[in-house]
């Protein structure tokens, strides 16, 4: 075993408990005592005894890196997670809502009749000639009002702008 083997065989377990009471968390206090072996290894010369205490100076760059990092997560924001939804979309139900009252005010902007017919062919899901009997008009006039209230909505709401007449 090579001395430096020797110096992490023997200072481990008390270096990643010491660096665990200071970060309060083990992921933290294994990255703490990973960048202390990386700078003990750069200076493996000064961790001789005869120079001092190596777990002296094992314990004080653990000390300096566990501060340095808290210090650099203070001045950073918080972390976040995202949600699983997009924030910046709208909630569940609100283009439906929105949908309806784009429709509702082009439905109010029509004349009566063309109203209750568009009405009866694409909300009742009528076709022409049922809807005819039930409003108890012939089905050209069906026909004719469809037309021209889809023109109105297409000449007046860009909504509709791609409507096709029947």
């Amino acid at each position: 075993m090579t001395d430096f083997d020797t110096i992490v065989a023997t200072h481990r377990a008390a270096l990643l408990g010491y660096a665990q009471r200071l970060t309060g968390d083990r992921y933290r206090a294994e990255d703490v005592v990973q960048e202390t072996w990386i700078r003990a290894w750069r200076h493996r010369e000064k961790l001789v005894e005869e120079r001092g205490s190596v777990r002296g100076w094992l314990m004080r760059v653990a000390h300096n890196i566990a501060v340095d990092q808290h210090r650099g997560r203070a001045v950073r924001p918080s972390e976040v997670e995202l949600p699983d939804v997009d924030p910046t979309s709208s909630p569940a139900g609100t283009d439906e809502v929105i949908d309806r009252v784009v429709v509702n005010a082009a439905l109010d902007s029509l004349p009566e009749q063309q109203r209750r017919t568009v009405v009866e062919v694409y909300f009742a899901d009528r076709t022409a000639a049922a809807a005819a009997v039930t409003l108890r008009v012939p089905v050209g006039t069906v026909k004719s009002r469809l037309h021209h209230a889809l023109r109105t909505l297409r000449d007046t709401v860009p909504t509709f702008a791609a409507l096709e007449t029947v």
